[in-house]
């Protein structure tokens, strides 16, 4: 008797086992329904159009968490690779750990990359760069630019940032060294005709470079460029 018992009762609770299982799955889904007349048991129907939008927002969601963070970060004056780059200028990586004087250092690097790059992509503004270099190196970069201003640059420069450290801290004035890995291979020149005029040797390189900043006036400027490489450094 015990043992018919016990069939009867396993025979039982398989099927309402079975309906707990199914229940739980619909619960937490917002593509379940019930309240049909056809579906006296209001056990939910699997609707793949509702979960597909259920996803979507939870996307959504997420990149509108990840972009306050983002935003909330700069506002701290915490700097990261997407707060640095521009849509011609991206930056891929840069040191970890820098101080707080390393990332003024850091930054004003950046801005004036960014600006002299500009005035080879668009030929236009090179009075833009003047507050960030020196004067000799203001002087020579102009005197370059007016010998080969026709024409301009397309394309993407990607800049890994492998170093940022001060050399002369007590000096006057106070000196810093960046050193950095720019990938110039997606860039393209074009003469005043339009004419592909791009050399490979010389423009679409890997270069890795040292850059002297120097603090004048309130601001970190460009005090002078050294290449150490073509073509050995990664980005």
């Amino acid at each position: 008797m015990r043992y018919l018992v016990g069939t009867f009762l396993d025979r039982l609770r398989r099927p309402l086992t079975g309906l707990l299982v199914l229940l739980l799955a619909c619960a937490p889904l917002v593509a379940c329904s019930s309240g049909s007349d056809d579906n006296p048991l209001g056990i939910g129907t699997f609707d793949p159009e509702a979960m597909a939008s259920a996803k979507a927002a939870e996307s959504a969601a997420a990149a509108e968490a990840s972009a306050s963070a983002s935003a909330s970060a700069e506002a701290a004056g915490v700097v990261t690779v997407e707060s640095l780059s521009t849509d011609r200028y991206v930056v891929t990586s840069i040191p970890e750990d820098l101080d707080e004087l390393q990332t003024e250092v850091l930054k004003d690097f950046v801005h004036y990359d960014q600006v002299t790059w500009n005035v080879w992509f668009t030929r236009t503004g090179i009075e833009d760069a003047q507050p960030l270099m020196t004067a000799d190196e203001y002087q020579a970069f102009t005197d370059y630019f007016e010998k080969n201003a026709a024409g301009r640059t397309d394309g993407t420069v990607r800049v890994a940032v492998t170093s940022v450290h001060l050399t002369a801290p007590d000096a006057v004035p106070p000196r810093a060294m960046v050193e950095v890995c720019a990938d110039q291979t997606d860039l393209v020149k074009y003469d005043a005709d339009g004419n592909d005029v791009s050399n490979p040797e010389t423009l679409q390189v890997r270069r890795e470079i040292r850059v002297t900043m120097v603090y004048e006036g309130g601001t970190w400027k460009e005090a002078s460029e050294e290449s150490l490489s073509t073509n050995e450094c990664t980005v």
